[in-house]
């Protein structure tokens, strides 16, 4: 399928326009050239070359972009739609701008199709496993062996595990080059405590007292 048929998985974003977003702008970000979600012969063009005002959008018809939902700084909603008069409109498709990357909504039909091909995935699955347990036998007929395929499992799982290789030398001397370079710009605060004072012996001054009084006996 071609890109511009299936436009819900791809997206579309400008750098340098990133850091100034905001409600008054976001219209011409969206509104850029390289911007594949973007129809330049919708009317908006029309009223951005002529240098119109943009409510007069309200009074044109055909296809249109409008800013639907904010949610400063990170969120905008856009809405393509098709003005048949100043009071109706057909919406068409949604798109959402996070962070200034620009996304496609997908329809309720996209996300059911999506839900339904996953369920019949993992229902498949389970009719693929459950059909390894049965085993038959002209004598016995049909009946379920799990220890056989339990066994098997657990000799692919132990195979798998051997299989894996452990990190090589320049994997570890890299990790701790990168530790150390983390260490070097924020080291470790070491909290400095002061020195605990101990308290002084009175005793020098004791013995003088004692001295003065054995001569004043004497």
């Amino acid at each position: 399928m071609d890109i511009k048929d299936n436009t819900l998985g791809i997206s579309w974003h400008d750098s340098a326009c990133i850091p100034s977003l905001n409600p008054a702008n976001i219209m011409d970000y969206f509104s850029e050239k390289s911007n594949p979600f973007y129809d330049r012969t919708c009317n908006n063009e029309i009223v951005k070359m002529q240098r119109l005002n943009p409510e007069q959008l309200n009074n044109m018809t055909g296809l249109e972009y409008i800013l639907l939902h904010c949610q400063e700084p990170i969120l905008y909603v856009v809405r393509k739609q098709h003005r048949h008069s100043s009071s109706q409109v057909t919406p068409l498709a949604d798109y959402y701008i996070i962070a200034g990357v620009v996304y496609q909504a997908p329809d309720i039909g996209s996300v059911i199709n999506s839900r339904i091909l996953s369920a019949v995935h993992h229902i498949q699955g389970a009719f693929e496993k459950t059909q390894s347990y049965s085993r038959y036998q002209p004598s016995k007929g049909y009946w379920w062996d799990f220890k056989e395929q339990e066994s098997a499992d657990t000799k692919k799982k132990s195979k798998d595990k051997s299989k894996e290789e452990p990190s090589s030398v320049f994997q570890r001397q890299r990790v701790d080059v990168l530790l150390a370079e983390l260490v070097k710009r924020y080291p470790p605060k070491i909290v400095s405590t002061a020195p605990v004072q101990q308290p002084t012996s009175d005793k020098p001054h004791d013995q003088q007292i004692g001295r003065a009084s054995c001569r004043e006996r004497v």
